[in-house]
């Protein structure tokens, strides 16, 4: 038997009883078991912390969980994920297999911060060569698809938060040596994001009705109380901290604000979708895709000196 199937049919048979799906099985342990984790060595650093950083450690959390989450997909959803392979990329099912467990590494090693600054690079260049050799072939062939442009940017964005975090001095542990890169090198990430955010926040004006945080192809549900309020507020503040991103301003405190915006719009949003409809595998992607690109920004925002990242004259 395959390992794709001996991972989808066991816990299928396991909690069958529950109408629990295998996929939907796997994502919960997954996101269970990185969160217990990501707390466990969260609650020994928010002490180092003061004010409004102490939400800066979540980011890594908020970062690992996804990942760990979307790198069991990998086993689960093979052959969808696979048929999103280019053509000419031999052994689709190999480099799913590969990838995904790449991901489950990789969420482990940056909640612990064991070889995490490894680990977040290879992430990074991952999330781009997605980007290089998928999003922009399909951008090419439909430049005219608002959603397609979106999905791109979303990969350069999380691309954005694991190289940020890579190149910061927070990515070794205790007794590691901590290096800054070079202001050309550190100016990447920022970049990364701010594009994709200045991208999103001009659509959450122009489509307020489609979810906050990443617009893609999904309505908010009517019954979510301020929708259209809380799509521009996010709106507005993507526009706004995209800016100073890609100018070089104040780029701490706008990845910060707009990281908790990311995180208000995935507790008012996403989280009460998720709660009507548990065992929704699209209910359960939206959330944790959102989540991702809250914790991609708050790892951008960490990534940036206190002292450097404030207006320069």
């Amino acid at each position: 038997m395959r390992l794709q199937q001996l991972v989808a049919v066991l816990p299928a048979l396991a909690f069958a009883p529950f109408g629990m799906s295998a996929i939907v099985f796997w994502v919960y342990l997954s996101a269970s078991v990185l969160f217990v984790i990501g707390l466990i060595k969260i609650f020994g650093e928010l002490s180092q912390q003061h004010g409004v950083d102490k939400i800066m450690p979540f980011g890594r959390m908020f970062f690992a969980i996804p990942m760990a989450v979307f790198g069991s997909e990998h086993f689960t959803v093979t052959a969808n994920i696979a048929a999103l392979v280019p053509r000419w990329i031999p052994a689709h099912t190999f480099w799913v297999y590969l990838v995904g467990l790449g991901f489950i590494c990789a969420a482990i090693s940056i909640s612990i911060l064991v070889k995490a600054r490894l680990a977040a690079a290879l992430v990074g260049m991952t999330m781009l060569i997605f980007v290089l050799a998928m999003d922009i072939p399909g951008t090419l062939q439909n430049p005219h698809n608002r959603f397609v442009w979106a999905l791109a940017l979303r990969q350069l964005a999380f691309s954005g938060g694991a190289l940020a975090f890579a190149m910061s001095p927070w990515s070794t542990g205790p007794g590691q040596p901590r290096t800054k890169p070079r202001k050309t090198l550190a100016a990447i990430p920022r970049f990364f994001v701010g594009i994709p955010s200045l991208f999103y926040g001009v659509e959450h004006l122009l489509h307020p009705e489609y979810v906050p945080g990443i617009p893609l192809q999904k309505l908010t549900p009517e019954w979510i109380p301020g929708r259209i309020v809380l799509s521009y507020f996010v709106g507005v503040i993507l526009i706004l901290a995209g800016g100073c991103l890609l100018v070089n301003k104040r780029t701490r405190m706008a990845a910060t604000i707009l990281g908790l915006t990311i995180l208000l719009a995935a507790l008012w949003i996403y989280l009460p979708m998720l709660l009507a409809a548990p065992k929704d595998v699209v209910a359960l992607n939206y959330f944790f895709d959102t989540l991702l690109f809250c914790g991609a920004i708050l790892l951008l925002a960490n990534a940036m000196n206190k002292e450097t990242a404030v207006t320069r004259t």
